[in-house]
């Protein structure tokens, strides 16, 4: 590993009294994100098996990428805890790559999935007559390729002289730190990508998230014919879907910005990073608000979490089939058979 002396930027790592914050946010989110990401998956192959549907798919890859950010999650709570890179060197720039790749296609696919709701709302007709479940897969192959490319800068930094597969620290320091601190003739080649990161990725989705969704909002409003209920579900999936672009990804996309202008990394930097994390926490809402699907999935594990923690044993049975009762009156719901089987699949 080289030991080349860093630019005179601070490090970006995160310092011995800082590591109890990286901690607990970082297992909050882990804790949080996989069991409603895993509840919104189990509910979105339910609604997939039965039919699908181009907001099904958009939304079932914005769960996979929730699902693979936390998947490699537990390599930024090693490191944090050990205030170093303690993994073998070729898994540093596996994990940035998923990392990185990941936080942009959640906005990738947040946009798609205002673009399908603005479409359907704005041209209920002519969408209808042109919407295909394959279009919406198509698309998906394409947003997942245009985060991995983009991110794979992570590998290009690497090569760079003075990289090393864990790139180092000062010579003053001994310990191996991942994708934190740059030399100059890495910052030369990582800057000008990060702002255009910070443009193509964040930017334009953002722009264009909220043109539809303005759009979408002004149609459903106004609709005299759209019942409050509805209302109010298309109320909190724009309010969520803004409260994720706002709070987890514009601090981290204007660092790329203030990067580029000074010709450094930024000090707080990775403080706006880690607000990306909440993510994978806060995406769940988006789907409950998108998908009546998964508002009956959450529905029913919650009411069979509450039977579990508060009735008798001997009532439990009684519960728990008074549950599945209401699970098969509910109108909301389509079951048909399938390879023997029964799926019950509810309306997008």
């Amino acid at each position: 590993m080289s030991r080349r002396r860093r630019c005179d930027a601070p490090s970006m790592a995160p310092q011995p009294e800082e590591r109890a914050l990286y901690l607990s946010i970082y297992l909050l989110t882990i804790l949080t994100g996989f069991p409603t990401n895993l509840l919104a998956l189990h509910a979105l192959i339910r609604k997939l098996r039965c039919k699908a549907t181009p907001n099904c798919i958009l939304l079932l890859n914005l769960t996979l990428s929730d699902l693979c950010f936390l998947a490699f999650l537990p390599f930024k709570v090693a490191e944090a805890g050990a205030g170093r890179w303690p993994l073998p060197a070729f898994l540093c720039p596996l994990s940035g790559l998923f990392y990185f790749s990941t936080i942009y296609s959640s906005t990738l696919f947040l946009t798609a999935v205002s673009v399908e709701r603005y479409l359907a709302a704005a041209y209920p007709i002519r969408y209808k007559l042109r919407r295909r479940p394959a279009y919406a897969a198509l698309a998906s192959l394409g947003l997942w390729f245009c985060s991995l490319a983009h991110c794979s800068i992570v590998y290009v930094t690497e090569l760079q002289p003075g990289g090393g597969p864990a790139n180092a620290t000062s010579a003053s320091s001994s310990r191996d730190l991942c994708y934190h601190d740059f030399t100059p003739s890495q910052l030369r080649v990582l800057l000008p990508v990060r702002l255009e990161l910070g443009i193509v990725l964040f930017l334009v989705p953002s722009l264009l998230t909220s043109f539809c969704y303005c759009g979408f909002m002004w149609v459903v409003v106004s609709s005299p014919h759209i019942r409050r209920g509805k209302k109010q579900r298309a109320v909190g999936l724009v309010a969520a879907t803004l409260a994720v672009f706002i709070v987890c990804f514009t601090p981290y996309n204007v660092s790329h910005v203030v990067g580029f202008v000074q010709q450094a990394s930024p000090a707080w930097r990775d403080k706006a990073l880690l607000l990306s994390t909440f993510n994978a926490s806060l995406d769940p809402v988006i789907f409950y608000f998108s998908s009546s699907a998964v508002q009956h999935s959450c529905r029913r594990f919650l009411a069979r979490l509450w039977g579990v923690c508060s009735l008798p044993p001997l009532a439990r049975k009684v519960f728990y089939r008074r549950t599945e009762k209401l699970t098969l009156e509910q109108p909301q719901e389509q079951c048909r058979g399938l390879g023997g089987g029964q799926v019950c699949c509810s309306k997008l």
